[in-house]
């Protein structure tokens, strides 16, 4: 259907006005902070004075009255400010304030007149004077005392650098967090991120305590898209690092945890990735806790997409590492969800936080301990070491289960074979973790020989060549709990590095831990000449006489039975 010639003229009367308003408000911007205090200083004796004259509404008016009242003396230290006529923002606020004053004197004269729509709809006008009165006396409060205005103004001098119009935009967003109503912080939160997104590095240094404060307000507005904006600052504030000692001070734990109950899926998202990193200290995880932190962790991790189920997940693996919030987090389904995870997390970030919470859950309780064998826990951790590089958390959980399930469950299970791929093909951690299992599975005659059936003891063998302390350890006690197996031992012995690698570990330095090991070992393959040769011509009897002056268990017995031999074999010569 065509235009009518109505329409038209309408369309042209629109357009004329929005660009009437236009060029207002581009005269508007080029008076000068000067001018603007002249015109506001002189409206308000006018106003105050209309203001005065209202009858209706009196309790209101007399609010409003007194807050009006505040403003010259706010002006008058405003404009004492050595920035005053160099900033935008005063200028800005100047506007704000002369604006207002039209708007109390256009209610003013509806009210005394008796011609508003509404009783209603007129003490809800007033409110909202009200309130702008208030933003007006607060921001002008913010501009005075918090540094705001140097902040934002270019220093006197000109930079040949060029990033100094950059750093002056910058500083003059960070200042906008502080005043200003909500649509001008939401713009800066916008500008905010874009600069974080393409140069982190440039906006890092400038960001003081003040607008880390006025951003964790910000995550409390009513507004959807300002939380949105500025928990995804907030986030990349807390990945950064720079800023944890202000964001916790500032309370920013509470509305995060809200925000991750009721946000929208993009809020939770970040608003999980700020909780995860700033998690990684206990005092952080018992206070998110303390906040109600944990359920909503949880549901995030069952209905969060990958990035939400994966920040949640570490948040909750970071938490298990506090010893006292073990149980809490038991009560409110974590052993649940860390089995579904571990089978069924969306990323593989998600499964390895999930077998980390379960290694943190193992080593808490028995009763923790039992609840995830009855929950089906052992069957998704074994599975979990098929891959090509099993990790350290899957093999230390199961480690800790061993002694809650008879052995035959555990041969049922296939856990020796299991334990011996993560000894050949594991991480250092796991191949640790890997030996420290089979130390505790192995404690029969039976358990023991299918250890040696397995082929885990050349791994182990090896193991005591490790450049990690840890490993060479956990190998050579587990060595030392095996040799008592016939065919172990025979291995053992049979193997050109057993009995060598085991001498080099009886060095009495404070930090070789394996050297009790070592000797027990040793004292097991004690009973056969070749081996006493090898370990008296690798140097065996100075070390032993070291560690039995150290009292060493087991290092008298040993030394004497070399130093026996060695007198045997001299006369027999």
């Amino acid at each position: 259907m065509g235009t009518t010639m109505a329409e038209l003229g309408s369309m042209g009367k629109l357009g004329a006005m929005v660009e009437e308003q236009q060029v207002k408000q581009t005269v508007m911007d080029r008076q000068s902070a000067e001018e603007w205090l002249s015109r506001v200083h002189s409206l308000i004796p006018s106003v105050l004075s209309k203001a005065k004259m209202v009858k209706n509404f009196a309790g209101r008016w007399k609010t409003i009255i007194s807050k009006m009242e505040q403003i010259p003396a706010c002006l008058s230290d405003l404009s004492s400010h050595p920035c005053f006529s160099k900033n935008k923002l005063c200028n800005e606020q100047l506007q704000s304030v002369a604006k207002t004053l039209s708007q109390v004197t256009e209610l003013a004269e509806l009210c005394s007149t008796d011609k508003f729509q509404g009783k209603l709809r007129m003490q809800s006008n007033l409110d909202a004077l009200s309130g702008k009165l208030d933003l007006i006396l607060r921001d002008c409060m913010v501009l005075i005392k918090t540094g705001v205005l140097g902040e934002a103004t270019l220093p006197l001098y000109i930079s040949s650098s060029s990033e100094t119009p950059k750093i002056s935009s910058l500083k003059e967003l960070l200042a906008r967090l502080q005043i200003g109503h909500l649509e001008s912080k939401h713009n800066a939160l916008e500008s905010l991120l874009r600069v974080m997104q393409e140069d982190e590095k440039m906006v890092m240094p400038l960001m003081g305590r003040a607008n880390v404060a006025a951003l964790v307000q910000l995550l409390t507005a009513t507004s959807t898209r300002i939380r949105e904006k500025a928990v995804s600052l907030i986030s990349l504030l807390a990945e950064s690092g720079h800023c944890d000692e202000w964001l916790i001070s500032e309370s920013v734990l509470p509305p995060l945890v809200r925000l991750i109950e009721s946000g929208s899926p993009e809020t939770k998202e970040k608003a999980a990735i700020a909780i995860q990193r700033l998690s990684m200290t206990e005092e952080n995880a018992r206070e998110i806790a303390g906040h109600g932190g944990i359920t909503p962790l949880i549901d995030l991790c069952r209905r969060g997409d990958s990035v939400s189920q994966a920040a949640s997940a570490a948040a909750l693996r970071n938490m298990s590492a506090v010893p006292e919030l073990r149980q809490l987090l038991a009560e409110q389904g974590m052993v649940r969800v860390s089995i579904d995870l571990l089978n069924n997390g969306i990323l593989l970030g998600s499964r390895e936080h999930m077998a980390e919470c379960l290694q943190n859950l193992t080593a808490a309780s028995e009763a923790l301990r039992e609840a995830i064998v009855s929950e089906g826990g052992i069957p998704s951790l074994l599975a979990h070491l098929d891959g090509p590089l099993p990790q350290e958390p899957a093999v230390t959980a199961l480690r800790n289960l061993i002694p809650s399930v008879n052995s035959d469950m555990w041969v049922d299970l296939n856990l020796v074979p299991r334990l011996a791929h993560v000894l050949k093909s594991g991480s250092l951690g796991a191949q640790q973790a890997a030996a420290a299992a089979i130390c505790r599975f192995a404690c029969s005659p039976e358990t023991k020989r299918l250890v040696g059936e397995s082929g885990c003891v050349p791994a182990m063998v090896k193991l005591l060549e490790s450049k990690s302390s840890g490993c060479r350890e956990a190998a050579a006690q587990a060595i030392a709990a095996l040799v008592t197996e016939g065919r172990i031992r025979r291995e053992l012995r049979n193997d050109g590095k057993s009995v060598t690698n085991l001498v080099m570990l009886l060095d009495s330095n404070p930090g070789n831990t394996a050297k009790k090991y070592a000797v027990a070992g040793l004292l097991g393959l004690s009973g056969c000449d070749k081996s006493k040769k090898v370990m008296v011509s690798y140097g065996a009897i100075g070390y032993l006489k070291k560690l039995s002056e150290m009292e060493v268990l087991g290092a008298d017995k040993l030394l004497e039975k070399l130093e026996r031999g060695k007198r045997r074999s001299f006369f027999h010569r």
